[in-house]
């Protein structure tokens, strides 16, 4: 299946140590060669690049990974396809408009029964089932609030009443972010870490690259990486636990209940 990658701060940050080990993984040090985007948000704009070549050989994953572009929101993604073809239509992040805001989505698993009906205002472009999922999640969202978005609670409770429903038919691991509220859900595999201050030297698990974080950043400084799996060996990585909902404001994560 794909690999998931994000990043949620409480000021701009660049995620080139990130993206270094994460786009590795597209061909190199694991079999994700079928696509890979990454989304950076900055402000109401939304910068997305995609490319249907694994992320390795892909001279625009060479362009982000040298390009210190700086975000509070970012997602990425590597693809192994289970469903559609290898093409850039049915590359991850999907972006669409929602509440006069770009909405961004990425999916890690394989949906084999499920069937979008057909909506009103959301459809797919691609063939693939991860497409399919995001447009129910926005057309179910823009039916039930017309007219604004909702408080963060209310957004995540009805969202989490979507996300129950798709996942009883599969594997169901998203990121999906509009710049302002990013949410990080795990049907079977998803992870977190949260550096902050005091700061101190990572190394990636797949390429030998270490990077001191006292020399980069500020004491006031929170980021929160949240990937499919641990992108370094010498930092305790969070587990998400599965069929959990994550928000992350500002680099923490939030669990509202039920």
């Amino acid at each position: 299946m794909c690999q998931l990658l994000g990043m949620n701060c409480n000021v701009p940050t660049d995620i080139c140590f990130s993206f270094e080990g994460f786009c590795t993984r597209g061909g190199k040090t694991d079999d994700h060669k079928d696509g890979w985007g990454i989304a950076f948000f900055e402000g109401k704009g939304c910068r997305i690049f995609l490319d249907e070549k694994a992320s390795v050989a892909s001279p625009i994953a060479e362009l982000v990974r040298c390009y210190p572009i700086h975000s509070t929101h970012v997602i990425s993604h590597i693809r192994k396809a289970t469903q559609g073809q290898i093409s850039l239509e049915n590359c991850h992040p999907f972006r669409r408009e929602l509440w006069g805001r770009y909405w961004v989505f990425a999916h890690n698993g394989d949906l084999p029964d499920f069937q979008s009906t057909s909506m009103k205002f959301y459809n797919p472009v691609g063939t693939t089932d991860s497409e399919k999922a995001f447009c129910l999640i926005l057309e179910t969202l823009r039916q039930k609030f017309p007219h604004a978005k909702p408080p963060t609670k209310e957004l995540y409770r009805t969202l989490r009443e979507i996300t129950h429903t798709i996942s009883l038919k599969g594997i169901f691991n998203y990121l999906l972010s509009d710049g302002e509220d990013f949410f990080a859900h795990c049907s079977t595999k998803l992870c977190y870490i949260v550096r902050q201050a005091p700061f101190a030297a990572a190394h990636l698990i797949d390429q030998d690259l270490i990077v001191d974080f006292r020399e980069v950043t500020n004491e006031s400084d929170r980021v929160a990486v949240i990937a499919t799996t641990p992108l370094t060996d010498n930092e305790i990585w969070t587990p998400i636990q599965p069929g959990e909902l994550l928000v992350f404001h500002d680099g923490l994560p939030l669990n509202f209940p039920a």
